[in-house]
């Protein structure tokens, strides 16, 4: 994710030099190597072949979850409240190709994402760079803060004070966070050197804001450094609504390099969700050769799950998962993967108190969600690309303000010529909810009022050929949020979430149900996130059963007592 502040902190990638990767540094297993690997990622016995598992969320994790169990003989039976693909939900724009979309929630994927990167593959799609400021897939970027607008291409046409805070960050992240020595174990796979640079980070730090950590910084000394700072970001757009949330969640990201060189998915990334409901595996257990997800399903997922019940199991004393459905249908399994948003467990569907220990349903309840807004619009055609007759300079750029817009995203497709799309603005947080009440009409024009201030000369409105499609995350009744962000303090809770796969610590009547999806994961609001949690729900489910993995190819509960996280005093 380039920035309009980029760093050259870490360790650059050169060729020969492997490649960061998101396997780390909280649990640094390599979720890419287990899913190469030909021994696949386990088996079950074969009594239990054909067996029904409650998969209970239909979003990348749930759909990576159920095809995982399919590929090992059991059978998955997704619920889905919406639509396949949870927060990767790709609109159509009226008028545009199908390489035009609206990405109302995930929408740039980093080389780092691996996991995810295999399911991409798997399915045949095509990633194209996305156009974040300064990258090379974006024409120009202007950054207009403060009434004052520059216009750049790289990073050498804007103002000195932008460099010194690059600089600044650069020289935060080294001297507070030893970040080249954990770029650089990270590439390496050593598992050693990031569990010791990180452990002692997470004690020192867990209770440290972003902001704080900041302002210790002697580098960041300067009020206006870290007001730029937080309204332009390192990344791809301002992080001054990130700064009460803890370091750590920003330390994960800089460190396996999330926010540099992202992708877009060519023509939607809930292409891959759906793609993979369809696919047939090449190698299945049980199942006859061309058996999918859609064909074990018939008329689609079963709908919203409304109650969850522990109900009791003849010889087995830690119970069945009873599931009850918005049609009234009620199903018992053996074992359930629930992949839905955390916070769905205290307010859309109807839970036991013994479906989780008390420690968890604590942290399930101080779950803290960004809030995020977007607002695309179709256009004729990439009007930016114009010159300025005066000027030279293209007519508009990708744009980052302190206005009610923040980052405005100009998106093209194939056809130089052909229609486009802008997504006038991508906001978070505090942002995001000044304009929670508006109608997507009065965005439009909040939106297009901003914009005419930053280009008085540039009529937008007259290239706009369809109605505004906008999402606010926080008011999505099966999501009420973007993602997670931990607080300050919040390390304990998170780490009972991601290790609850792992289940040898719980009492019997505790086990069974397997917590999946991005919000359980160190890496909430990325993808990969979504897929190494279900990754983890496979393998306790495969345990569950009595099964296991090749001792080949360990999976992440095999290898669990030498890389768990951290675990901190409670006193």
């Amino acid at each position: 994710m380039t920035s309009a502040v980029p760093t050259a902190a870490g360790t650059p990638s050169t060729p020969g030099t492997p490649p960061l990767n998101m396997c780390g540094p909280d649990f640094p297993f390599a979720y890419d190597s287990y899913l190469e690997h030909p021994a696949g990622l386990g088996q079950v016995p074969p009594q239990h072949h054909g067996t029904e598992v409650a998969v209970i969320g239909g979003g990348l994790s749930g759909i990576v979850a159920a095809y995982e169990l399919m590929k090992m003989g059991l059978r998955p039976v997704v619920y889905e409240a919406d639509r396949i693909g949870g927060r990767l939900r790709t609109e159509k724009l009226p008028g545009c190709p199908d390489d035009v979309v609206a990405e109302m929630g995930a929408m740039r994927f980093p080389p780092s994402s691996t996991a995810f990167l295999h399911y991409v593959d798997r399915v045949g799609l095509e990633t194209t760079p996305f156009p974040n400021p300064l990258s090379p897939a974006t024409p120009s970027t202007v950054v207009d803060l403060k009434g004052e607008s520059h216009y750049a291409t790289t990073l050498a046409d804007l103002p000195e004070v932008y460099r010194e805070v690059a600089r600044a960050w650069e020289r935060t992240l080294e001297e507070g966070a030893q970040h080249s020595r954990m770029q650089r174990a990270i590439r390496e796979r050593d598992t050693a050197t990031q569990k010791e640079i990180w452990n002692d980070l997470v004690r020192g730090l867990d209770n440290q804001t972003f902001y704080g950590f900041l302002c210790e910084s002697p580098a960041f000394a300067s009020f206006r450094h870290r007001e730029i700072f937080g309204q332009v970001g390192f990344g791809t757009g301002g992080w001054d609504t990130d700064f009460p949330n803890s370091i750590l969640e920003i330390l994960r990201v800089t460190y396996t390099g999330a926010d540099d060189d992202h992708m877009g998915i060519r023509g939607g990334v809930q292409q891959l969700p759906r793609r993979l409901w369809e696919d047939a595996p090449d190698k299945l257990v049980h199942w006859a050769q061309g058996t999918t997800l859609e064909s074990l399903h018939g008329s689609g997922p079963r709908p919203a799950v409304t109650a969850l019940r522990r109900t009791a199991a003849k010889g087995s004393p830690s119970g069945n998962i009873t599931v009850t459905d918005a049609s009234g249908s009620v199903r018992t399994y053996p074992a359930a993967v629930f992949t839905a948003q955390s916070w769905m467990l205290l307010s859309k569907i109807d839970c036991d108190d013994d479906l989780l220990p008390i420690d968890h349903w604590t942290a399930i309840e101080r779950t803290h969600y960004m809030e995020s807004s977007k607002l695309f619009v179709p256009v004729d055609r990439a009007f930016w690309r114009d010159k300025d007759p005066e000027t030279g300079r293209d007519t508009m750029s990708m744009t980052l303000t302190d206005r009610m817009t923040r980052g405005t995203y100009l998106l093209e497709g194939s056809d130089p010529d052909g229609p486009a799309a802008i997504c006038l603005s991508y906001t978070w947080c505090d942002d995001s909810l000044k304009w929670l009440p508006l109608s997507a009409g009065e965005r439009l024009e909040v939106m297009l009022s901003s914009l005419s201030k930053i280009y008085p000369g540039v009529d937008v409105r007259s290239h706009i050929t369809g109605d505004p499609v906008t999402v606010s995350w926080e008011d999505e009744p099966y999501f009420m949020g973007a993602f997670k962000a931990n607080l300050p303090g919040h390390y304990r809770y998170q780490r009972r979430l991601f290790t609850h796969f792992h289940q040898e610590g719980l009492a019997e009547r505790h086990r069974g149900l397997f917590l999946a999806g991005d919000d359980i994961s160190w890496t909430a609001g990325w993808a990969e996130g979504a897929v190494q949690t279900a990754l983890n729900a496979v393998w306790g489910v495969a345990h569950h059963f009595g099964g296991g993995t090749d001792a080949s190819n360990p999976g992440p509960g095999d290898l669990f007592d030498a890389l768990a996280p951290v675990e901190l005093p409670e006193d």
